[in-house]
C-alpha cells in the first residue's frame, strides 16, 4: 500500500481527503514534520482559505524548504489552494510570494456575462490526455470546484487542462514532479477518485 504524505498546515479538508486516499488504495499520513516531507514517497498539499495565511502557516512550521527539496524527486500534488501555492505569487488580499515550483501568478477570476465569483459547483475539465494524472479520464467530464482565483501559467506547456469558466481557466498545472488541480478530486466521484489512483500509481 502506497503511503501518501498529506501536509497538515491548518488549511485543508484533511478528513475527506484522507478517506478518499484510503478508498483509492493508499495510506494517508498527516504531518507537520519537515523531515517526513523530505523523505515521503508521495506528497499532497491541500488547501482551503486565503493564500497569504497559507504561506505564513507553511513558513511558521518550517516546511517551505522541505517542500522544495521533496519536489526535486518526489511526486507532489497541490489541491485547490494547494495548487495556487505552487505559483510564484498571488494577488489575493495582498501581493504574496508563493512556493515558486511552477512559474506563474495567481489572479482573481473575472466573471463574464452572468457568471458568479466564487466559482462553486461542477464544471467540465478539458485536457488532451498527455498528462499521466488524467490517465483513463475522458476529456470533458465534470469535477467539483470552489475558488475565486486562478493560475496564470508563465509557460503554456505547464497548463495541461482547462475549464470553461470566466473565459478559459487553467485547472490543472504540471511541471516535472509537481502537479496541481484547482478542483477537489476528493469531492468529485467517480473521476476524482480515478485521478487520485493515477497519482498513487506515479
Amino acid at each position: 500500500m502506497t503511503t501518501v504524505t498529506i501536509i497538515d498546515y491548518g488549511m485543508g479538508n484533511l478528513d475527506s481527503l484522507s478517506r478518499a486516499i484510503e478508498q483509492c488504495g493508499g495510506a494517508p499520513l498527516l504531518t507537520t514534520d519537515a523531515a517526513t516531507i523530505t523523505t515521503a514517497t508521495k506528497i499532497i498539499l491541500p488547501g482551503v482559505g486565503a493564500f497569504p495565511k497559507a504561506m505564513q502557516n507553511l513558513r511558521d512550521l518550517g516546511l517551505i524548504d522541505a517542500i522544495h527539496e521533496a519536489a526535486k524527486t518526489r511526486p507532489i500534488l497541490g489541491i485547490c489552494l494547494g495548487m495556487q501555492l505552487l505559483a510564484d505569487s498571488s494577488c489575493e488580499i495582498e501581493q504574496t510570494s508563493g512556493l515558486g515550483l511552477i512559474p506563474g501568478n495567481i489572479e482573481r477570476l473575472v466573471p463574464q456575462q452572468m457568471e458568479r465569483v466564487p466559482h462553486v459547483g461542477w464544471n467540465e475539465v478539458v485536457h488532451d490526455g498527455h498528462d499521466a494524472l488524467m490517465s483513463n479520464i475522458p476529456s470533458g467530464v465534470d469535477f467539483y470546484f470552489v475558488h475565486s482565483y486562478r493560475f496564470a501559467c508563465a509557460n503554456v506547456a505547464d497548463a495541461v487542462a482547462t475549464t470553461p469558466y470566466c473565459g478559459t481557466t487553467t485547472c490543472i498545472v504540471s511541471r516535472n514532479n509537481v502537479r496541481g488541480v484547482q478542483f477537489h478530486p476528493e469531492k468529485s466521484l467517480p473521476w476524482g477518485f480515478q485521478l487520485l489512483r493515477n497519482f498513487l500509481a506515479m
